[in-house]
């Protein structure tokens, strides 16, 4: 049986460009999900005031960070966009409304700098899900819920963001040492998503969820992949786990 959803860690912009234990885990997610009819990417950088999708026959590759090497700015990610997928969700997730973006977004880094690792031909269409800043945290866990028939249309539905994303935190000095407060967190979203991903929520009350998610942009995709995974009766498994600069999660899952 192919993957046919998942949770990614994605970490610095620069893991589009290095190799490390993160990069290769993706690179070895790639093969076991065949040829899926598209990838439905739920990222943390698409964070706006609406639910979107993106339905543009070729997405462009945005660069929507700064300070970075000139190497990164040049990278293009050039999979083409799927309008039929982006409708086949904007149905399967009514009643709730989803817009058809034709022309606004395209690809952000959350997006390409995992999908340059795991699916490096980029010959799979890809569309986009943008989290609505707009709405409560229950209400990503519904759209979650919402996106599990489209793995039977052999559609990928991928989380790409942090379980625990602090920048003001960040040491430079720590490397892949976390700061105490991140592993707990880290340690009791692990559980909760290979062991009972329903009761995601429960992490809203964790001692540590402040310093874990001071915003809720990186969260709300694991969030997603942890509502699919409960709506489709399935346990999650780790891909990979790990930390970066003290207060940054790398943990990614499968289904």
């Amino acid at each position: 049986m192919s993957i046919s959803g998942g949770f990614i860690g994605h970490g610095s912009p620069m893991n589009t460009l290095e190799r490390n234990r993160f990069t290769d885990a993706w690179r070895a997610l790639g093969p076991k999900l065949g040829r899926p009819r598209a990838v439905l990417v739920v990222s943390a950088h698409w964070y706006t005031n609406a639910t979107l999708l993106t339905a543009m026959e070729q997405p462009r590759t945005i660069h929507d960070f700064y300070g970075f090497p000139d190497e990164l700015f040049a990278v293009q990610y050039p999979a083409p966009g799927a309008p039929d997928v982006a409708q086949l969700v904007a149905d399967t997730v009514k009643p709730r409304w989803a817009g058809l973006d034709i022309d606004g977004w395209g690809l952000d880094h959350g997006t390409w700098s995992v999908l340059v690792h795991v699916l490096p031909d980029a010959d799979i269409p890809v569309v986009q899900l943008s989290l609505n800043a707009l709405q409560p945290i229950e209400y990503h866990v519904d759209i979650g819920t919402r996106l599990a028939p489209l793995l039977d249309e052999g559609i990928v539905v991928l989380g790409s963001g942090n379980v625990v994303h602090n920048l003001r935190r960040i040491d430079w000095k720590r490397a892949d040492e976390p700061f105490d407060w991140n592993r707990r967190f880290d340690e009791a979203a692990t559980e909760i998503a290979t062991e009972r991903p329903g009761d995601v929520l429960e992490l809203t009350q964790h001692d540590d969820y402040a310093l874990a998610v001071p915003t809720p942009d990186h969260f709300l995709p694991f969030v997603y992949f942890a509502a699919l995974a409960a709506a489709r009766g399935a346990r999650p498994e780790v891909l990979v786990d790990g930390y970066s600069l003290g207060s940054l999660s790398m943990t990614s899952f499968t289904i």
